[in-house]
């Protein structure tokens, strides 16, 4: 690529807002700046653990650097808000739209996702700087009060807060996805060990069938995905109280599970067989314990913490070996839209899932510790349109092949989560803080 040059030291004076037609959407509330200042931030708090070395490393294909998550934000405010509505705006290089661009066919070319981690340049210093370019002239938007106050802006730097939420979390999987690749198992933080978890009873919660509503009902942000809001049937059903722990994981385990191929879809069976999964993601044996790598570094097992980092396909099998079955998400949510939105949550600073402290009685750990896989593929909701141009492929243009997960887990913002909330993945992947919970049907 060669030296990297910018236009940062150089303000542009003449950038001015572009005209828009007015649109019709709830009154922006009026702290969006000190919104996006916070979040911008958060992500710099969350490298500020990490060496320069380590900014670069790319260690599977669904692993970014984290120097380009770090650029890939910053680019999503550049192509989808300032381009668009800042007149005058100069892109800080003519190279940036290509290398951080992730996957939008509508605004041009992209660097090829498996060789992110195959470039040394920019570097960090510059994609620094590439952010402080770019907040500059947020800054310069966030000044012109009536444009706020037009939908599809404030639409759009919403919809731009949330995504770099999403890469928030994105950088902590990869994080640890790329220190649990190096033998000295580095540790991001020291995170504190609770020692005071308990693994409660499993109870079954009985939750009524018939027609129910579910998606987001219009109220506060969520994806497009999320809605339209429409009419669904259930049967009666039971949901457990709590997600599966390690330890009746193990158990699965101890039971030679992963070596009766009756319990396994056929996809799953054919990755035991050529990947030889043995045990979740990122377990390790060492004499007679199970170990695992976390954020703080290799530790043991908790048994009585949620099972983490398993896939949809051992999260199926589990189910059926146990006689019960994965909720849908239909279930999940009807089950979750009265609870508060409190948990395990990246707000804690645990930054792994905890075992129950205190049991309730209620329906537990709903929110945060793990995303819980539900058996359900992920599909657009009855009359669900894509919008045009480039915010369109968001979502709408991965809706085939995936299952969806709910509930956040440990590194999701408090902040960025609620009943509705669809996230999605591949059924073999498992560097996800992912986890479930079992469901029957009534008898």
């Amino acid at each position: 690529m060669g030296a990297v040059t910018s236009n940062h030291e150089k303000p542009d004076a003449q950038c001015q807002i572009k005209p828009r037609k007015p649109a019709v959407i709830a009154i922006p509330h009026p702290d969006l700046s000190q919104q996006y200042a916070r979040i911008r931030a958060e992500s710099v708090a969350l490298c500020q653990p990490l060496e320069v070395d380590d900014y670069t490393v790319q260690t599977a294909p669904e692993v970014s650097p984290i120097k380009w998550h770090l650029a890939h934000a910053s680019w999503f405010f550049e192509t989808m808000v300032l381009r668009p509505l800042l007149a005058g705006y100069r892109e800080f290089h003519p190279m940036f739209a290509h290398l951080f661009n992730s996957y939008y066919d509508t605004v041009g070319s992209y660097h090829p996702r498996l060789e992110r981690g195959r470039l040394s340049r920019p570097t960090v210093t510059e994609i620094y700087r590439y952010r402080a370019h770019v907040d500059e002239h947020m800054a310069r938007l966030f000044a012109h009060n009536a444009i706020l106050s037009e939908g599809d802006c404030f639409a759009r730097i919403l919809l731009g807060l949330h995504h770099e939420q999403q890469h928030q979390e994105l950088m902590l999987m990869d994080i640890k996805h790329i220190f649990s690749y190096n033998p000295l198992r580095p540790v991001y933080a020291e995170l504190p060990v609770i020692t005071s978890s308990t693994t409660p009873a499993l109870r079954w919660i009985d939750f009524k069938g018939g027609v129910r509503s579910m998606g987001h009902s219009g109220a506060g942000f969520a994806y497009d995905n999320e809605g339209p809001r429409h009419k669904t049937y259930l049967q009666d059903f039971h949901l457990a109280s709590r997600p599966v722990s390690n330890g009746e994981f193990m158990a699965f385990m101890q039971a030679g599970a992963y070596c009766q191929p009756g319990l396994w879809l056929s996809e799953a069976w054919q990755i035991i067989q050529t990947q030889g999964w043995q045990a979740p993601l990122y377990w390790e044996r060492i004499g007679d314990a199970w170990w695992c790598m976390t954020l703080g570094g290799l530790r043991l097992v908790d048994v009585h913490a949620p099972v983490c980092h398993v896939s949809y396909y051992e999260a199926a099998a589990y189910a059926a070996w146990a006689g019960a079955r994965l909720p849908t998400e239909a279930e999940w949510e009807v089950a979750a839209v009265d609870r508060p939105i409190a948990g395990n949550l990246r707000d804690a600073g645990l930054l792994q899932p905890q075992g129950v402290v205190s049991d309730t009685g209620a329906l537990l750990q709903l929110y945060g510790d793990v995303w819980e896989w539900t058996q359900s593929a992920y599909a657009p909701y009855p009359g669900y349109r894509a919008q045009s141009g480039a915010l369109g492929e968001y979502n709408g243009k991965f809706m085939s092949g995936q299952m969806v997960l709910r509930g956040g887990s440990c590194v999701t913002p408090a902040d960025h989560i609620r009943s509705t909330y669809r996230n999605f993945f591949h059924p073999g992947d498992r560097w996800q803080f992912s986890g479930f919970r079992l469901a029957r049907d009534a008898q």
